[in-house]
């Protein structure tokens, strides 16, 4: 399944928001060497119960709009 993200960094808290164009994230780590790509890897991990490795960011990955492919039935 791939779905578009935008991806809010240093917010407040860390969750994920379904929307009309796909989902927004709201990482509470700085978009400073991955770290925010990382936190919404486990993010995502956690919300469609799939291990880390099956999520795979394949656009975006410096920028806040993304393109992640989760690689398990959803």
């Amino acid at each position: 399944m791939i779905i578009q993200i935008k991806v809010i960094p240093n917010a407040s808290k860390t969750e994920l928001v379904k929307t009309d164009s796909g989902y927004k994230a709201r990482i509470q780590c700085a978009p400073v060497d991955g770290k925010a790509n990382a936190a919404l890897i486990e993010l995502l991990s956690k919300e469609f119960k799939i291990p880390k490795s099956d999520v795979e960011i394949t656009k975006g990955h410096t920028g806040r709009n993304k393109t992640v492919l989760l690689k398990t039935s959803v």
